[in-house]
């Protein structure tokens, strides 16, 4: 498996356009970094606010482009040899069907973590700002790392079952594209089409004066309940779709880092935050009494509802660990020789 994974590192790093992808790849994050940094020194936040945001903006940029850029590495790795007729050349060889998949998928990984180990000089400047936790740079960096390479090893897979590359290449971004916001549109469609019905019963106070006009000296009294209904969208019994979706996974793994006012201090917390809140299900039966001063209830801080719901990243990290052992594990079933079957079509050598 060490000489496919050298053979395709050298394949790639003599060509011209992977440097030219990169340079285009480093001038994006400087230009992001740069006018993040500006929008943050010139708004209200302070020096120690805007390390976190710089920071999450950057990886979470470094994981788009990775899953724009790792099925256009990864899903031709397979069936493009076999295309150019050079397939058969290695499985003459003692290197076995496994090794030729493994191979490929690794040196899939690793050009694409080029791009994060290229996004390095501005994590750094990022972290100079202050505000961010060890352990969150830690584990950002790591569930980024694993995220892209199951994209890789979905895109590789797929090029091993699938005969044509063209083919493997556009199921590849639909297989990202379906984790990444075919999640999202199930998620909020689900949300909409379920719906449960609301009675809120509301207590107003009833002003009322001598002579009918308003002044200070006013007086009230508690007005008779009042019953309305609505319909309200059920997002609680669709949330764990989102727990498929990288970003969210990605968000979800790092600890919550919060102000004292309970308000969001990185991407990771914001995003993390929002699909936490989706778990809490809407009071179907809600009792307003504004005579009271219970009638006024303040709404939960972002910390509080963060503390109070449970995460689902180790279930949606399983899901794309399972899919990306599922993808290999078929590919090299479809490449192992002899085969007893080949596509209409397939060149063999």
């Amino acid at each position: 498996m060490k000489v496919i994974v050298g053979l395709e590192l050298r394949q790639r790093v003599r060509g011209v356009a992977w440097y030219v992808l990169l340079g285009i790849f480093v001038l994006l994050v400087a230009i992001v970094t740069l006018l993040v940094g500006v929008v943050a020194r010139s708004s209200y936040m302070g020096n120690s606010e805007t390390g976190g945001w710089l920071y999450s903006l950057i990886i979470y940029f470094v994981l788009l482009l990775g899953t724009l850029i790792a099925p256009a590495l990864s899903g031709n790795a397979v069936n493009g040899e076999r295309d150019s007729g050079t397939l058969a050349t290695m499985q003459v060889t003692l290197v076995s069907s496994a090794q030729i998949v493994l191979g490929k998928f690794v040196a899939s990984w690793i050009a694409t973590l080029a791009f994060l180990v290229a996004s390095i000089p501005f994590l750094l400047i990022s972290s100079a700002f202050g505000g961010l936790a060890p352990i969150t740079v830690l584990l950002s960096v790591l569930a980024l790392a694993l995220e892209l390479g199951v994209i890789a090893a979905i895109g590789v897979g797929l090029s091993a079952i699938l005969a044509r590359p063209l083919f493997s290449i556009v199921v590849s971004y639909l297989a990202v594209a379906a984790l990444s916001l075919g999640t999202l549109i199930a998620f909020g469609l689900g949300g909409i089409a379920v719906q449960s019905e609301v009675r809120a019963t509301t207590i107003s106070p009833v002003y009322s004066s001598s002579d009918g006009s308003y002044n200070e000296s006013n007086t009230f009294t508690c007005g008779s309940p009042t019953t309305s209904t609505y319909s309200t969208p059920r997002f609680d019994l669709f949330w764990p779709i989102l727990s498929a979706n990288p970003y969210v996974v990605l968000a979800d793994i790092t600890p919550g880092q919060f102000d004292s006012h309970g308000n969001p201090q990185d991407l990771f917390t914001a995003i993390g935050s929002g699909v936490r809140a989706a778990q809490i299900t809407p009071d179907l039966s809600p009792d307003y009494d504004y005579c009271s001063e219970n009638g006024y209830s303040m709404s939960k801080t972002s910390e509080e509802i963060y503390a109070s719901t449970v995460p689902s990243w180790f279930v949606g990290l399983a899901l794309h660990l399972l899919l990306a052992a599922g993808a290999l594990t078929w590919g090299i079933a479809r490449t192992k020789t002899p085969a007893r079957k080949l596509a209409s079509g397939s060149r063999v050598a």
